[in-house]
């Protein structure tokens, strides 16, 4: 198990490392990860499911460090402000990297250039749900309600900034209807209002609402990708269902504080690289409901810009801002 601790006394020791060790002595301590949800969460789980191989690689356990709040932008910002020593990382996503840097006005930072890629990890779709035994069964019952119901056209969030923010968002935008967003503090609450009939849709990462559409209780109109994924095969892609130009995945990786010398980053990136390729990991990962998704630094750097160009028009289409 990894251990959880939100330790003051490692990360303030972090925070004041005077100067980086040799990097042939690396790493000599427990690493830490950052993340910007609860325990529990995505971020947690994928860092669980490789835990094992990274302490047997690098000798070192990895120490959990939960940091919600804004999106992730919390924990990015702590991140980026940690000491460039090689101990402090941060596991990002498409809400940190992707869509957060056009989102929110006054950033204190700048997320591409003081938070780099070490390794991109995994990516999962997204699953529109309705209320199981609802009145909408189909995307075009959806639409057609909200049309008719404007007042009940909301949609409900993980978090302002979220992937299921923006493409609650994208939705409204590609079908021509105003849609209410309804953010929540993560994405089981956020489930959990669809299931009360507090809000009319989700569109948020797949495994977490499985259960409850095997079950009945939610109805699972499509997936966010642009093809069927293995995993839930007889789901149709909201793309294929009239839905134009939507291609949505919540992706996940590590980045680190941009000082940090890029021999390290490399040597981790290749440490998360391998992992992902490890048979028994990837199978893990696909039994969760995303897919293992390897990158190195460099081309995980290039992948969070054209994250950013894909994203900031429909951010500045839509409207949506944070301060």
């Amino acid at each position: 198990m990894i251990t959880r601790r939100l330790v003051l006394g490692v990360a303030g020791a972090t925070l004041a490392a005077p100067s980086l060790r040799a990097e042939g002595a690396w790493p000599d301590k427990p690493l830490r990860f950052i993340i910007g949800g609860a325990a529990g969460g995505v971020s947690d789980i994928f860092l669980r499911m490789m835990e094992n191989r990274l302490r047997e690689r690098l000798g070192q356990p990895l120490i959990i460090d939960p940091r919600p709040g804004a999106g992730g932008m919390v924990g990015a910002e702590l991140t980026a402000r940690a000491a460039p020593d090689g101990y402090t990382y941060y596991v990002n996503h498409i809400a940190s990297h992707g869509i957060g840097p056009t989102l929110y006005r006054r950033l204190t930072f700048d997320p591409l250039k003081d938070l780099p890629g070490v390794a991109r990890i995994a990516a999962m779709p997204n699953v529109l749900i309705v209320k199981g035994d609802g009145p909408v069964k189909s995307v075009q019952d959806l639409v057609a309600f909200c049309r008719a119901n404007p007042s009940r056209a909301n949609f409900s969030s993980a978090g302002s900034g979220t992937s299921s923010h923006l493409g609650g968002l994208l939705f409204g935008m590609r079908m021509g209807i105003e849609v209410t967003h309804v953010p929540y503090r993560g994405t089981a609450p956020s489930m959990a209002a669809v299931l009360n009939g507090e809000v009319l849709f989700n569109i948020d990462n797949a495994p977490v609402s499985r259960q409850q559409v095997l079950a009945g209780m939610l109805r699972a109109l499509g997936v966010s990708t642009a093809r069927r994924v293995s995993t839930m095969p007889e789901l149709a892609p909201l793309q294929d269902q009239g839905v134009p130009d939507f291609d949505v995945a919540s992706w996940y990786g590590i980045a680190a504080p941009s000082g940090v010398p890029a021999a390290i980053r490399d040597r981790l990136g290749a440490e998360v690289v391998a992992a992902l390729e490890d048979p028994a990991i990837a199978q893990r990962i696909r039994d969760y409901g995303a897919e293992p998704w390897p990158l190195g630094p460099a081309a995980y750097d290039d992948f969070m810009r054209a994250e950013v160009a894909k994203w900031a028009p429909v951010v500045r289409a839509s409207g949506a801002q944070i301060d």
